[in-house]
């Protein structure tokens, strides 16, 4: 079985191209950086790094890269591990590995970006309380409003 399920964030927006032909296929690549927690020396202090992820998305997948995956965005991929290599100019054999992507989702919603208000400056109405688990409270007597009762 070959199967990959990373979160992380762009280092930089999605490069994509298309295919030539009749209908062209999108391709997108981007790098995500996976956080990595290791123990250094037996000390106890928690040092954090990251894993620099190649990835590839084809077709759909590629077109959502392109309109809606950016620099910082935190994203969930699910996907294979492909193997290749190539000769470059030198002549030597550079071996490549990379995410195939299958499936690929936001991981956070748009505001919660380092820095960002929530989109709540200036409306007038405080931001959503929730218990931490990123779920806002619903006020009681709203629950009729909702569409899905």
């Amino acid at each position: 079985m070959n199967k990959v399920i990373l979160m992380g964030r762009l280092t930089r927006d999605p490069e994509v191209r298309y295919s030539q032909g009749e209908s062209p296929l999108a391709i997108a690549r981007y790098t995500l950086a996976v956080d990595r927690r290791f123990n250094r020396n037996n000390g106890g202090d928690n040092q954090q790094t990251a894993d620099f992820i190649s990835c590839v998305a084809f077709g759909k997948s590629g077109e959502f890269a392109e309109r809606y995956l950016r620099k910082g965005t935190k994203i969930a991929v699910s996907g294979r591990i492909q193997t290749g290599s190539y000769t470059n100019r030198d002549g030597q054999t550079v071996y490549t590995t990379e995410v195939v992507v299958e499936d690929q989702e936001f991981a956070e919603s748009k505001n919660s970006n380092p820095g960002s208000d929530g989109g709540n400056a200036g409306s007038g109405r405080p931001a959503p309380s929730g218990a931490g688990d990123g779920f806002m409270n619903i006020p009681d007597g709203i629950d009729e409003d909702l569409p899905f009762n």
